[in-house]
């Protein structure tokens, strides 16, 4: 038996897995990407976030077309998601990589939430519970007796969001250019807690559950449905 209660776990570990996996495929290939690519053919880079600016010939002097076809789908893949400043950027092997620094980060942080949640995460009914599994049990037993698990998962949204929004918008009020590092160090906790979220959000599935009363919560806490209750 299961902490949530349930007997197994496995959709927990898969939507973790299958996050982490896929985060860590794109993160390691935004560096192997420019490292395969031919020296110093791939600079300058500066476009627009949710658009394609790299895909013809328009007057560049790049075009991901011309690449190889793995190294183009990850250039196409930052030409839509990525605004690919080559002031924000890092290069390697004489080539701007894929996306900017902060992205690098933001997907390093989506590896690592889902990696975490594959090992630690359980459904617990909703997403909110189902996102706060990945704490250990005998630390939260405060705050489920005492109900505050809601200002807890909204106070570790903050505190990974807050960081990038604050470094961002600053840039555009004030006459600051963040750096790498800020750039970096914001992006990790923001892609921790988005991992986080998206593999809460796939396991959270009340109907593996006979009814409310049925989940483990910290504190020997339970879930009472007012149909459960009508019912008894």
């Amino acid at each position: 038996m299961e902490r949530n209660g349930l007997k197994s776990r496995s959709r927990d570990k898969k939507a973790g897995l299958w996050i982490g996996g896929i985060s860590f495929f794109l993160f390691i290939s935004f560096f192997i990407a420019p490292l395969i690519s031919e020296p110093d053919t791939i600079t300058d880079l500066s476009g627009r976030a949710n658009a394609f600016d790299y895909h013809s010939d328009n007057g560049q002097n790049f075009t991901w077309t011309d690449l190889d076809f793995y190294s183009a789908t990850i250039y196409a893949f930052g030409d839509l998601n990525c605004h690919q400043k080559h002031e924000r950027s890092w290069s390697i092997n004489g080539n701007q990589m894929p996306v900017c620094v902060r992205d690098v980060g933001i997907f390093a942080g989506l590896a690592l939430g889902g990696f975490i949640y594959s090992r630690k995460g359980v459904n617990r009914w909703t997403l909110r519970d189902t996102f706060l599994s990945v704490l250990p049990d005998q630390y939260m037993t405060d705050v489920y007796v005492k109900n505050r698990r809601t200002l807890l998962f909204i106070g570790i949204g903050a505190l990974c969001v807050l960081p990038l929004a604050i470094d961002g918008f600053t840039q555009l009020l004030l006459d600051r250019e963040s750096t790498a590092f800020l750039r970096l160090a914001t992006g990790i906790p923001f892609g921790l807690v988005l991992g986080l979220f998206f593999a809460a959000a796939y396991s959270a599935r009340p109907n593996r559950f006979d009814r409310a009363g049925d989940v483990r919560l910290p504190g020997n806490v339970r879930f009472e449905r007012v149909q459960d209750v009508e019912e008894e």
